[in-house]
């Protein structure tokens, strides 16, 4: 198998750090642009985003949340979303909610890139408020417990971790830390884990 990301894609870490806690071996092709005329993504995948997944049949799958749960049936070592359905589904609601903060915090980043004159003050406000109602979301379902979804290291994590991780990158001056104590400890907790390690993006 091989899969095409980029460096800072908080969606293609999701998908390595499943690799890396499922112990599957996957070739990793970093794409220096997806704008690029050469770039070989859209051979794969037609939206031309990452990540993508290519199978040893050559057929390929994405986005995120389908290689995840691909790679999560591929074989039972580690099971990352549960097989009760109450909790499977409280697991992807998780994923969902830190999926929806990335795309927020994305659209952010997008829009201040404009030039100043065509920036939209009006979508970066509201794409932060949707970042700050996901953070305080987590922080309450969380509450005292020391993982996201239950008793157990889940997909949940993975997707939070991902999602504070591209906050501290594109977002520093957030402070998200101070304003929600759990899941900074949630955060810290999983960056302890090689496979958290081993994927940080790089700085800014």
């Amino acid at each position: 198998m091989k899969l095409f990301i980029t460096p800072a894609s908080p969606y293609a870490r999701k998908v390595r750090i499943m690799l890396t806690e499922k112990h599957i071996e996957c070739e990793i092709e970093v794409v220096p642009s997806l704008a690029a005329p050469d770039s070989p993504v859209p051979a794969y995948n037609p939206l031309g985003k990452v990540p993508t997944l290519v199978l040893d049949d050559g057929s390929s799958l994405y986005d995120s949340v389908v290689i995840v749960d691909y790679l999560d049936h591929k074989t039972p070592v580690a099971r990352l979303i549960p097989q009760d359905n109450n909790h499977r589904a409280t697991v992807r609601r998780w994923e969902a909610l830190a999926d929806g903060v990335c795309d927020a915090a994305i659209a952010v980043v997008m829009e201040k890139r404009r030039v100043p004159e065509k920036q939209d003050e009006t979508v970066i406000e509201r794409q932060m408020l949707k970042v700050e109602r996901g953070l305080r979301a987590m922080s309450e379902d969380m509450g005292d417990s020391k993982w996201a979804a239950g008793d157990k290291f889940t997909l949940a994590d993975i997707a939070t971790g991902v999602a504070l991780g591209y906050l501290d990158l594109r977002m520093p001056q957030l402070g998200w830390r101070e304003s929600y104590p759990n899941l900074a400890a949630l955060y810290e907790h999983l960056m302890a884990r090689p496979s958290f390690k081993d994927t940080a993006p790089p700085a800014a």
